[in-house]
């Protein structure tokens, strides 16, 4: 396992001019090792678990990741966690410092698994991330969730793909 790689992103297949068509191969049932891994850290605002201000928030952050260069196929991911039914977290990987936002590293292993149907199973996945954790033999710990499409882009494509990332503690 090598430490702060993930599994390539590949967007090749974009025929909605938005989000690239995800595809799963070579990111479920994952290891996934970090040390010091870089991120650009973002909030949401949300009401009831529904975001409101997504779309602009992603926009700005992915334009300041590209204005700095540090956009890379192969290290294409979000981890969101929601801090409560009104607010969550964001963390977009980058390789280098990025003007404009908060940086934060994150540690640690962690597991993922794939996931397809509607964001509101998000709460079911969760749980199965936890006991995927202890079935491996470790306690669980936070549990993102790499939302691959925006909604319209999920529709499009037929198919809604989420990567569900567990710590390993």
């Amino acid at each position: 396992m090598q430490t702060n790689r993930i599994p390539h992103y590949d967007n090749s297949v974009n025929t909605t001019g938005c989000c690239p068509k995800f595809n799963p191969e070579g990111w479920d049932s994952q290891r996934l090792r970090f040390q010091d891994k870089p991120f650009v850290r973002a909030t949401t605002k949300s009401v009831m678990h529904i975001p409101v201000n997504m779309g602009s928030v992603f926009n700005r952050v992915q334009v300041h990741i590209e204005n700095a260069g540090g956009f890379d196929d192969d290290n294409t991911l979000v981890l969101s966690n929601e801090l409560s039914p009104w607010q969550a977290e964001h963390l977009f990987a980058t390789d280098r410092p990025v003007e404009g936002e908060e940086a934060v590293k994150l540690t640690g292993d962690f597991y993922t698994r794939v996931f397809e149907g509607p964001y509101r199973k998000a709460k079911d996945w969760h749980s199965e991330m936890q006991n995927a954790v202890k079935d491996i033999g470790g306690p669980p710990g936070a549990v993102y969730f790499f939302y691959t499409t925006c909604p319209k882009c999920a529709k499009a494509y037929g198919k809604n793909y989420v990567v569900a990332i567990a710590e390993i503690q």
